[in-house]
């Protein structure tokens, strides 16, 4: 009997239970890696409606969520979690910016482990910081919010689009400067693979140099015209990208999308129904 990662974790009541307990193998891999979303997706209905929108996202299938966007630093993060822990979800990571973990640094710590993070996640670079001389000011930062999240019991890792490939001050990319002078030990990577392939990196080659080194997947599809699509309305074939040794160690995978259409949940349950149904 060849069981896939649907049977495991969509199959009715004890038939599942029982396939669990008689592939402990399977039953860890599916313990491990949980379909989640990054909340930007459902940005503007969660601004509005925090705790029906994560009511939602649980009734789909979803049982991680990963915070960013929607004004959630400014919500009630007691709140939150509450409502979480009655919805069956949990947050691993919550997405903070380069400006909040330099000047508020405690204050960041402090609405994470509110929100029972385990990792915090640097989501973007302003213009600013895209040249040679503001990048490589900025990288001595990244080891310095990853060693001081460590002694505060939390991990730490960077979120990528296009610019870190594309951007080649004096002939060397972004990418590969950050890859060179953070510590790879304690920063750790949020692969969007979107931004990758959009930046012309071949995805197989990159997942592969980054293994152990993997924190999460961001996953969202991309179409012909390399517009942003739900999972398995485009070209990617993240069944592919999932199987390789570099993937073994990632135990997140947050569906998003940047530019989901209005209203929303229709994109992100295609998202999960799709990955649910790959075998990885």
């Amino acid at each position: 009997m060849i069981l896939s990662r649907r049977n495991l974790l969509v199959g009715a009541g004890g038939t599942a239970a029982l396939a669990l307990a008689e592939f402990p193998i399977m039953a860890a891999v599916a313990q491990r890696r949980k379909i989640g979303i990054q909340l930007y997706t459902v940005r503007d209905i969660f601004a509005k409606d925090p705790v029906g929108t994560l009511g939602k996202i649980a009734r789909i299938g979803y049982r991680e969520v990963e915070f960013g966007g929607g004004g959630y630093d400014a919500m009630d993060h007691a709140m939150l979690r509450g409502a979480m822990d009655r919805l069956g979800l949990r947050a691993p990571s919550v997405h903070i910016g380069y400006d909040a973990l330099l000047g508020k640094f405690d204050q960041s710590v402090t609405m994470a482990k509110a929100l029972g993070a385990d990792t915090v996640v640097l989501p973007y670079m302003t213009n600013e910081h895209r040249t040679e001389q503001g990048w490589q000011a900025a990288l001595p930062n990244f080891n310095r919010f990853a060693a001081d999240l460590k002694k505060a019991g939390l991990g730490f890792a960077y979120h990528n689009h296009d610019f870190e490939f594309t951007g080649k001050p004096g002939g060397t990319s972004l990418y590969d400067r950050f890859l060179k002078e953070t510590d790879p030990t304690l920063v750790k990577i949020e692969l969007d693979l979107y931004w990758v392939i959009y930046a012309g990196e071949n995805p197989a080659a990159l997942i592969d140099r980054l293994a152990g080194r993997i924190y999460a997947y961001h996953v969202k599809d991309m179409r012909a015209d390399r517009a942003m699509a739900a999972v398995g309305q485009g070209t990617i074939d993240f069944a592919a990208l999932f199987r390789l040794k570099g993937s073994a160690g990632v135990r997140h995978f947050y569906v998003e999308n940047d530019q989901a259409p209005a209203p929303y949940l229709p994109d992100v349950t295609t998202s999960f129904q799709t990955l649910r149904a790959l075998r990885f």
